[in-house]
């Protein structure tokens, strides 16, 4: 069976003022359809930017990811937005919602983008589905920072994807609060049959993957 992710001999070098930095050094990863995946390791260790990277966001320096059964060398942007659209899913720590928009059409938009015909209700099920069915018609600003979150993980799991990367997504949010939205990501990626790669600190959370990879100065170490 084919991986739904790959990576083979990952490098990513960036500049700086003083010359390139290498961020990430020889990473080799896969990630098999429906696993959770626990990405840890201490600050500057390349998880952010190996997400980056394996999103199709930033190509690598060298090296070779295959995302969804699809090499990413040599890619348009178009073509790897066109990849993702529908199929990967993001959630950030910072949330990235819309505040002029309510919670239902921050989640609903981004699909109606994707060309779903059936957006609106996917967005209400979503929401639904992370406890938020009585907030549809809220804005972000008259909502929780849990709240806020859950919505960010309704907008990243309604399309159903077939993989999710998470990079901190708890990490703006007090330990009980980030504990239910963990909850409500891990139960419904597994519930979808979705990938999900999760970037953490928390050794808890960590423990609720299938696998713990675990990183340290640009390189997988175990």
């Amino acid at each position: 069976m084919t991986p739904t992710l790959f990576l083979e001999s990952v490098h990513l070098s960036l500049p700086s003022r003083s010359g390139p930095v290498e961020i990430l050094r020889g990473v080799h990863l896969s990630v098999e359809e429906g696993e959770v995946l626990a990405l840890v390791g201490p600050s500057g260790s390349g998880k952010s930017s190996l997400i980056s990277v394996a999103a199709g966001l930033e190509p690598p320096t060298a090296g070779r990811v295959c995302l969804l059964g699809e090499d990413l060398r040599r890619r348009s942007e178009d073509e790897l937005a066109r990849l993702r659209r529908g199929r990967v899913s993001l959630v950030f720590q910072s949330f990235h919602l819309i505040p002029t928009m309510t919670a239902l059409d921050n989640v609903r938009v981004p699909m109606e983008v994707a060309g779903f015909k059936d957006a609106a209700a996917r967005a209400r099920a979503g929401l639904e589905e992370v406890g938020l069915g009585h907030r549809l018609r809220h804005y972000p600003g008259q909502l929780s920072g849990g709240e806020r979150q859950r919505v960010a993980v309704a907008r990243a799991l309604a399309p159903d994807p077939q993989i999710v990367f998470a990079d901190e997504p708890t990490g703006n949010l007090d330990s009980q609060t980030g504990e239910g939205v963990a909850d409500r990501l891990i139960a419904i990626a597994r519930e979808k049959g979705a990938s999900l790669v999760l970037v953490t600190h928390d050794p808890v959370l960590a423990r609720r993957g299938d696998r713990i990879v675990q990183m340290k100065d640009g390189v997988v170490v175990s």
